[in-house]
């Protein structure tokens, strides 16, 4: 049996038991909006925590952190940075966010933005903007895949073929089993992934130069910048690591898939332990890079870096391991994937065409439209993923400089109740225009600092200003800032 044969047919059989288990997820439960957008509210800590990790740690982290490690160096060391301290601020603002939402019955980020200020306009505006912010994350896990299965394959399936078969069954269980399908799936992916990395990132560089030690000591030997800022780049340095390390870790929980994940637990107390234990899952990374690292020097002149984990572990292993590599690859990318369009469809659904265009729908009928909304962006990720070539962390950079625009209405909301919905609007565009600007223009980083780190500073000094001048407006939300902006001993115990 050829090693393309051997490799397929242990990728095809861990992504039909993946597919088996998201399908079989909805069993015995009746799948409304509330059970199919938030897991009817009742996930608890090993669920909470293999859903969130789960959607952090995608191809992103799989393909992209070793790509950016051989073709980058240094810069990538962020990635290690942002997590732990993510989950510092989750610490604090996860509770809080999940007492608000099981209080209102929020299913979304933008449900959040409406009950607290009271404007269906600044609801829908954080809905596009969510929407728009994860296209390029999406667009990101449909481009892992086809590089994942490509590459396993030998050059046998063509990338765009297995985007096209794997999203299809990524909409499909999306469709049917919604956020408790891919927690369960996420069960499988994250056992083969952790156990993957770890292995893989302990054993290539023992294989080629007899140990992970020395394999940096043959790199600073052959290519010493590539291990210090800006690496290999021209303008990656320290201030662009600093914001983008702040930018990331502030913005950690502003994903709208990230947000709205918070709703599926059965209390605030599971989020707190979970954002303890999750830097645990943040070990993993470290491997990946190990990967990438050692590729420099055994795979010299890639055209795509993206490609380096890939194609070390063909080269060394044999073909039911790439497999193995390539189908816990591909389970990563599409878990991922269908969280992220479970959440942008209920987004544009219930809080981007209910409110503006269709007042009436009832609950079912946003939950079917949601449902259909999960084919339109399925389709329009993969003509995306098809036609552009954007390195996948340069893909996940520009999502986050738009979510983090979020982050002033969420903690003001939390923690102010002078924040007023105009001082939040005029914050959010403002935020949002710059990042856009300077990433578009090509000039991100500006002046060596992220570009969406100076729109989230400038959003909260906009937001800080108009609210000073703008009446607040009361609205049904007004007793949750009253318990929360000082953090009362009383109320955060039960927490606790």
């Amino acid at each position: 049996m050829s090693p393309s044969v051997v490799a397929l047919t242990v990728i095809s059989v861990i992504v039909a038991v993946g597919s088996a288990i998201g399908f079989s997820a909805r069993y015995g439960r009746r799948m409304d909006l509330e059970q199919w957008a938030c897991a009817g509210r009742g996930l608890g800590l090993v669920l909470v925590w293999l859903l969130m990790a789960g959607e952090m740690f995608t191809a992103y982290t799989f393909l992209g952190a070793s790509g950016w490690a051989y073709s980058r160096g240094a810069p990538v060391f962020y990635v290690v940075g942002y997590w732990p301290l993510g989950c510092v601020v989750g610490f604090f603002i996860l509770p809080l966010i999940w007492e608000a939402g099981h209080k209102h019955r929020m299913q979304t980020q933008a449900d959040f933005f409406q009950v607290r200020f009271g404007s269906k306009f600044l609801a829908a505006s954080v809905a596009l903007l969510g929407v728009v912010s994860l296209i390029p994350y999406m667009q990101l896990q449909l481009t892992g895949l086809g590089l994942i299965v490509e590459e396993a394959s030998y050059g046998g399936i063509h990338r765009t073929t297995a985007m096209v078969v794997a999203f299809a069954l990524v909409a499909a269980f999306v469709f049917v089993s919604g956020v408790r399908g891919v927690a369960w799936v996420s069960v499988l992916k994250d056992l083969l992934l952790l156990g993957s990395a770890v292995f893989i990132g302990l054993a290539v560089p023992h294989i080629y130069f007899g140990g992970i030690g020395r394999m940096f000591t043959a790199i600073e030997r052959a290519k010493p910048a590539h291990l210090v800022l800006p690496g290999n780049t021209l303008n990656l340095g320290h201030a662009w690591y600093i914001s983008t390390v702040l930018v990331s870790a502030l913005s950690f929980y502003m994903w709208p898939h990230f947000f709205a994940a918070t709703f599926t637990a059965k209390n605030g107390q599971i989020l707190r332990r979970n954002a303890a234990l999750m830097p645990l899952y943040a070990l993993a990374i470290p491997f990946m890079l190990f990967v990438g690292f050692t590729a420099v020097l055994v795979l010299p002149g890639l055209r795509d870096g993206d490609l380096s984990v890939l194609l070390i572990v063909r080269k060394t292993f044999p073909a039911w391991f790439l497999g193995l590599i390539g189908g816990a690859g591909a389970l990563t990318a599409m878990v991922a994937a269908a969280i992220q369009l479970l959440c942008a469809a209920t987004l544009y659904a219930k809080n981007l065409i209910r409110p503006i265009f269709a007042p009436k729908m009832t609950e079912g009928q946003v939950a079917a439209l949601s449902k259909l909304i999960v084919l339109v962006l399925t389709a329009g990720a993969v003509l995306l993923a098809i036609y552009s070539s954007v390195s996948l962390i340069s893909l996940y950079l520009l999502g986050v400089n738009g979510v983090a625009q979020m982050l002033p209405g969420v903690l003001l909301g939390l923690f102010s109740r002078r924040a007023t919905t105009a001082g939040v609007f005029a914050g959010l565009i403002t935020g949002v225009v710059i990042a856009a600007a300077l990433t578009l223009t090509n000039h991100d980083p500006f002046h060596g600092l992220n570009a969406g780190f100076l729109g989230l500073c400038i959003n909260f000094a906009v937001t800080g200003v108009v609210s000073a001048l703008t009446r607040v407006h009361v609205t049904g939300f007004d007793a949750i800032p009253a318990e929360l902006a000082t953090v009362q001993p009383s109320s955060a115990a039960g927490l606790q």
